[in-house]
């Protein structure tokens, strides 16, 4: 897999998201950015578990992305930030991320990888980012797929 490749495939896919009215778009990059404007969805740091299957036929990314909802302290903001972490609806990263699986039988991330899950949401906290705090969280997510692509 080309890990920049299978990075902008996920922003690509939580681009797809539909904040509530009044907030919005979400900018959702594949990289770390030296400066955001919220809300913003970025890929963040990458684990590789290589050789799942043998001949490279498998390899494991772990990837921790961030969401930042906003710098304000009150409900609207994290009520925002607690739509995007949902697991459907039309701003879910979940639902959104996930929907660039494919159908049955089809590679995931347009053929980028075997397949992709969002597994679970961690440090839902105030973040630090280029000497501004944010309300955000981190988004774990395993794409698996061909080691010799």
């Amino acid at each position: 897999m080309q890990i920049s490749a299978v990075r902008d495939a996920i922003a690509d896919a939580a681009r797809a998201i539909v904040l509530p009215a009044g907030i919005g778009k979400l900018t959702s990059l594949g990289y770390t950015p030296d400066a955001v404007v919220t809300p913003v969805f970025f890929v963040g740091e990458v684990e590789i578990t290589y050789d799942r299957a043998m001949g490279r036929g498998l390899d494991e990314l772990q990837f921790t992305c961030r969401v930042l909802a906003g710098r304000a302290d009150d409900r609207s903001t994290q009520r925002v930030l607690d739509a995007m972490l949902s697991g459907s609806g039309q701003a879910s990263l979940k639902a959104a991320i996930e929907a660039a699986r494919g159908a049955p039988g089809e590679m995931a991330l347009g053929g980028l990888a075997d397949d992709l899950h969002l597994e679970r949401v961690q440090g839902y906290r105030w973040y630090e980012h280029a000497g501004a705090t944010y309300l955000g969280a981190e988004l774990a997510i395993k794409v698996i797929g061909d080691g010799r692509t």
